[in-house]
């Protein structure tokens, strides 16, 4: 492995931050067992309940009430896969959830995109869940596209699965993983990824595709969502069942409580998937995060958000089950200081943390409501900062480098060395859009944000070039005529 792809190669594990004692990861998930146990969770699926009930839920059905004795939820951790491999459709960028590997990607569903052009905020479109997805094929830092807007230009609802996941597709070949808006999308985006892996059987055995469903807090799993993860299960795809309790409103609102519900709600979701289909790849998540006292709304850039998902990451890897984590996100309206450090705060908690897939981690501001491109393209940036952090610094006789330390002694330069001239490309991350010239050779257009809308008006140009052969991409388009094609 050369130097340089060492430095952009992704997965790599870290543990460096850790919120919890080993103690406090024991008690709470003790306590989640314990809220499962006597309190449980509201299912309102049909299908869920019986599925449930049939690998030892104890079931009301007059308040669909449904508990979980402890051993059942046991049983349902050990069974999940502890490794799930989110793949790529060419092999380059295949994701390994496991232990405290870590990566990176979009997400949100954002209904807003900041235009490119006009700088104002507008209703996103098919055309930007597109363009998101030619980004995230170029940007190297960001390893797989979760579909981060909503396309309001498709009015029936049936439709909109269809129409995200197809444009996605059709725009990079990373891993796809997406939230789910009907049963029929689901239906619909799933005889795609057949259609693309070949047949039912490749895609189970590499999914190049994964989705989302929710348990919605507090402790609520909907019809529409459980059915939906029922058949997910059944099919052997990868399923998300993340929670996003808000301290104060869904949760209890000091971080402790916040996280308990967290598990405890994550935890029911891979208990259902399990009792559906035994080994079935699950995948826990953590969405969450504080309230704004002021108005009672959620807070997107709060720094207390990263350490709620840092802690829930611990426990999900004392837990061994692949997480689904959330970083990188702002209250911000414009693209400006505050987007920035806002974003580099929580991403480089929760990548400390050894979360597997950290979403909405490029690109979302004004609480998750919007996708700006040059947050984008700065967050990738960002990213890259992260990864060199999670490298760390690698002690050996080779680097430390004492005996050449030795011979130059006092007073010598170290600047036409051999061992400078092997390790000089690969040793920093060298960033493309901060400046690092002296003020007397600046230009205009040096600013980081400027070097961000130039990257922006560079990709935009670029001829779209779909990621689909064009067998298949026509046989899409005649198979799912609800598509809307791009102009």
């Amino acid at each position: 492995m050369s130097i340089e792809h060492n430095q952009l190669r992704a997965g790599l594990a870290s543990s460096l931050y850790r919120p919890l004692t080993d103690t406090e990861v024991e008690k709470i998930v003790g306590e989640a067992f314990r809220v499962l146990e006597k309190s449980g969770m509201a299912v309102y699926s049909q299908t869920a309940r019986d599925a449930l009930q049939a690998a030892g839920a104890t079931v009301d059905e007059s308040s669909c009430r449904c508990t979980f004795p402890r051993g059942m939820v046991e049983d349902a951790i050990d069974s999940n896969p502890s490794s799930i491999t989110l793949y790529s459709r060419d092999g380059r960028n295949d994701c390994v959830l496991e232990k405290n590997r870590v990566y990176y990607g979009t997400g949100g569903t954002a209904i807003y995109a900041l235009d490119p052009d006009s700088g104002e905020r507008r209703p996103s479109t098919t055309s930007d869940v597109a363009l998101n997805a030619r980004f995230v094929e170029a940007l190297d830092h960001i390893h797989l596209f979760t579909i981060n807007v909503f396309p309001n230009d498709i009015g029936n609802r049936d439709d909109i699965d269809a129409n995200r996941f197809f444009h996605a597709f059709d725009n990079t070949t990373k891993h796809v993983m997406g939230g789910i808006y009907s049963m029929k999308g689901l239906r619909e985006a799933v005889s795609m990824s057949e259609i693309i892996a070949g047949n039912a059987e490749a895609l189970r055995a590499k999914p190049f595709v994964s989705f989302i469903t929710l348990v919605i807090s507090p402790f609520k799993i909907d019809d529409n969502y459980g059915e939906m993860t029922c058949y997910l299960a059944r099919k052997g795809l990868p399923v998300v069942v993340p929670t996003e309790p808000i301290c104060g409103t869904t949760s209890p609102i000091t971080l402790a409580g916040n996280v308990l519900v967290h598990v405890a709600e994550t935890l029911a979701g891979i208990t259902l998937v399990q009792a559906v289909n035994k080994g079935a790849p699950g995948i826990c998540g953590s969405v969450g995060s504080i309230t704004n006292l002021h108005t009672m709304d959620h807070v997107g850039g709060a720094i207390e958000r990263g350490m709620i998902n840092a802690a829930v990451s611990q426990i999900a890897q004392r837990l061994q089950i692949p997480l689904y984590s959330t970083a990188g996100t702002s209250d911000a309206k414009t693209v400006d200081v505050q987007a920035s450090y806002e974003s580099a705060m929580s991403s480089l908690l929760v990548a400390m943390s050894g979360a597997n897939y950290i979403h909405d981690i490029a690109g979302l501001m004004e609480t998750d409501l919007t996708v700006a491109y040059e947050k984008l393209v700065l967050d990738n940036e960002i990213l890259g900062m992260c990864q060199r952090v999670l490298r760390g610094i690698e002690v050996n006789d080779e680097t430390l480098a004492t005996d050449l330390i030795i011979e130059k002694g006092p007073g010598e330069t170290y600047l036409t060395d051999e061992h400078t001239l092997n390790h000089m490309h690969g040793e920093f991350f060298m960033p493309e859009l901060a400046n690092r010239e002296k003020r007397e050779s600046l230009t205009p257009g040096h600013d980081a944000l400027s070097r961000a809308a130039a990257t922006v008006t560079r990709l935009r140009r670029e001829t779209p070039a779909s990621q689909l052969t064009p067998d298949i991409r026509e046989k899409l388009l005649a198979d799912f005529p609800n598509i809307k094609t791009q102009s």
